[in-house]
């Protein structure tokens, strides 16, 4: 019973490790990246807002709406600040879903995913 206690306390410290992570501000992790396509738009994000491709926002599973968050696409340097303003990704594997102007802007849109840093912009 011990080791079982342990274990989910492991688990649950462990799970609560990247929402702390991200309320400091700073580095927030690397992963995988994915985009939101141009037949998204005009439907409604998770905070009511219209997706518009065009514009630089993402997904993110936990950060609050309205976090900036600046995305660097690893493979190349290149970098956006992007406003969260809907939930996901709920692909297996990804970290963030972003806009197709934001992924334009790190060179991302012919694989359509990347490997990318993320860090929380401001406070």
């Amino acid at each position: 019973m011990k080791i079982m206690t342990a274990f989910v306390a492991t688990a649950l410290l462990m799970g609560a490790m990247p929402l702390l992570a991200q309320s400091d501000g700073g580095d927030l992790g690397s992963g995988m990246a994915s985009y939101y396509g141009k037949e998204l738009a005009g439907n409604r994000t998770a905070n009511g807002e219209r997706f518009d491709p065009t514009g630089f926002t993402a997904a993110h599973r936990t950060l609050p709406f309205g976090a900036q968050v600046r995305v660097t696409n690893l493979s190349n340097g290149r970098d956006v600040v992007v406003r969260v303003n809907d939930r996901g990704p709920f692909a297996r594997g990804r970290i963030i879903d972003i806009s197709h102007a934001a992924a334009v802007e790190i060179g991302m849109v012919r694989s359509g995913h990347a490997r990318v840093k993320l860090e929380m912009v401001g406070g």
